[in-house]
């Protein structure tokens, strides 16, 4: 069957990783890889044996061969990025958070559809085996009807991100780490968002360095997510059940979670993998070899909606500071 050519815009630390993910993809194909800078392209290039390297977006999209952009450059630049791609007539897989902006989110939507080419938001938490097993869990019942979550996802230093105090360049707590929690609970639980709210720590002239947002789903379900770089403390998210509760740690890349039942009793969950991102490469391969322009799990409604909240939060925050 026809391998599926990926080009690649950015040199960011979250690359080699997905470049392994290709690679244990059963169709994918790492084939080019470009940068700002020529030499940090090359480099990549020889590091990670990818065939063709460019110093410019441009130059990688006019290469015939790519069938898809995965696209994990600077926040603010996904938007104008993935239209250009778009334009080119190439698929495209883009990095969390998917826009800053709802309306460019509706847009690219809508390009792609014009366009006629496959659009997604690279959410990998969703395609995990460990997701599949929890969302399982919560379908079965076997903690009972669902009443709350809690989530915590904490990293004491983000230093490595030279941005990432730069509001507008989509650096801050909840451009960063909400995405996940936006698109992953609404898909395990199955259950729609019906109102949010948040409150920041927003030092002056810098992005929010600790938040903490809100969800209300239908039925009547309370989801708490916490979000700092301010310590680092155990990254976790709970469901509570009526009849028990499961703890998955690191639930973007998890491979063990535990149920602890009322009665006292407990289980233990295992989902191996070697690369957290195979799931899903698998997935767009697949949907693009078969011609499909949306994923039926990582859809244009979830990933609208994430955007939405993120966009409406921080328009919140901001005129609060005036």
């Amino acid at each position: 069957m026809k391998k599926v050519n990926y080009g690649i815009v950015s040199t960011a630390q979250v690359v080699p990783r997905f470049i392994t993910g290709v690679r244990e993809s059963q169709f994918g194909h790492v084939a080019a890889i470009c940068s700002r800078r020529l030499e940090n392209a090359q480099a990549y290039a020889e590091k990670y044996q990818i065939p063709a390297y460019y110093g410019s977006e441009a130059e990688l999209f006019d290469n015939p061969d790519i069938d898809v952009i995965y696209i994990a450059n600077y926040n603010a630049g996904h938007f104008h990025t993935a239209k250009n791609a778009i334009l080119a007539g190439k698929h495209v897989l883009l990095e969390k958070p998917f826009t800053l902006e709802y309306q460019q989110a509706k847009m690219l939507f809508k390009l792609a559809k014009e366009q006629q080419v496959f659009l997604m938001e690279a959410q990998k938490s969703l395609f995990l085996p460990m997701t599949q097993k929890i969302k399982a869990i919560i379908e079965e019942k076997r903690i009972g009807e669902i009443i709350s979550v809690f989530s915590v996802t904490a990293y004491a230093s983000v230093d490595h991100i030279k941005w990432f105090q730069d509001l507008s360049a989509g650096g801050g707590t909840v451009h960063f780490m909400a995405p996940y929690a936006f698109s992953y609970l609404p898909f395990i639980l199955d259950k729609k968002v019906k109102d949010f709210n948040g409150i920041a720590q927003l030092p002056s002239g810098s992005s929010d360095i600790q938040s903490m947002i809100h969800l209300g789903f239908e039925t009547g379900i309370l989801a708490n997510i916490y979000l700092t770089t301010r310590k680092g403390l155990k990254k976790q998210l709970k469901i509570i059940g009526s009849k028990g509760e499961i703890v998955i740690p690191e639930f973007w890349r998890a491979q063990k979670a535990k149920i602890n039942y009322d009665n006292g009793s407990s289980e233990v969950i295992e989902a191996s993998f070697t690369s957290d991102f195979k799931f899903e490469v698998d997935h767009v391969n697949q949907k693009i070899l078969a011609g499909e322009l949306i994923s039926d799990m990582m859809t244009p409604e979830l990933t609208l909606l994430g955007v939405k909240m993120m966009a409406s939060l921080y328009q919140e925050w901001s005129s609060q500071g005036k």
